[in-house]
């Protein structure tokens, strides 16, 4: 059976009015997945959309086989969707939730999140279920934790075996969708002691995909305690991640 993506058109526009005033209507998404058991992952009370809200945008994490921890630092997605609620207009559901490709629940959600150590494999079934979601308009944002770099670039190639990985210029309007960065990337960890790179992969001229390395934004995410972040990495954490939300609701 066929799957429909909700009308991308529709996300676009709400977005847009979310981010010059206030939001009307967004996309309703379902949570597939259950968060752990850890208080951690939830914000307080007040700060949670009501039951049954149909205006708060959510954030899915991916499971993925391999062995990875795809799971880790449960925190980071609730604390960047608080920002973002904080920082914008969009109206969010700050809560942590995952979605397995293979699954109809996938495209419930305009943007899923993948991170992780280690090794990454895709199904044929989730290679096929991620290049159909990614083509109807949803976006997908990848971050290595140190550990994922070799596997997930060949796991995305399975998925777009007719292009590779770019690197995105610092003019590039996801670096610019509500904070500037007009140097790209902010360094947040050491690992190889490389430059960032923020790379993408493309439906036509629309980013779909976007991968960053050698810097690890998620991790400046998660709660001070986890990795003792400086608060200045944080922000910038917190900061492009908010700029990738943007980005994927309004492209």
């Amino acid at each position: 059976m066929t799957v429909s993506f909700l009308v991308r058109g529709s996300i676009v526009l709400m977005a847009l009015i979310a981010l010059s005033t206030s939001v009307r209507a967004q996309m309703r998404v379902i949570q597939p997945g259950r968060p752990p058991a850890t208080s951690q992952v939830r914000p307080p009370a007040a700060q949670q959309e009501p039951p049954g809200s149909s205006s708060a945008i959510r954030l899915a994490r991916v499971k993925y086989g391999g062995g990875g921890d795809w799971y880790n630092d449960p925190s980071a997605e609730v604390n960047l969707l608080n920002y973002v609620r904080t920082h914008t207009n969009i109206s969010v559901d700050a809560s942590y939730e995952f979605v397995d490709l293979a699954t109809d629940n996938l495209f419930l959600y305009p943007l899923i999140f993948m991170t992780g150590h280690g090794t990454v494999n895709f199904s044929p079934q989730e290679v096929k279920r991620l290049r159909s979601y990614l083509e109807n308009g949803g976006f997908l944002y990848i971050d290595d934790d140190y550990g994922m770099d070799a596997s997930i670039r060949k796991e995305l190639k399975k998925v777009f075996p007719e292009q590779d990985l770019v690197e995105l210029p610092f003019s590039h309007p996801l670096y610019s969708a509500h904070f500037s960065f007009p140097n790209g990337l902010p360094k947040i960890h050491e690992h190889d002691n490389k430059a960032p790179q923020g790379l993408g992969l493309f439906i036509g001229t629309r980013l779909c995909v976007f991968y960053t390395v050698e810097t690890n934004p998620s991790d400046g995410w998660a709660d001070p305690e986890v990795h003792n972040d400086a608060p200045e990495k944080r922000e910038a954490s917190l900061k492009i991640g908010t700029n990738i939300i943007v980005y994927a609701l309004t492209h």
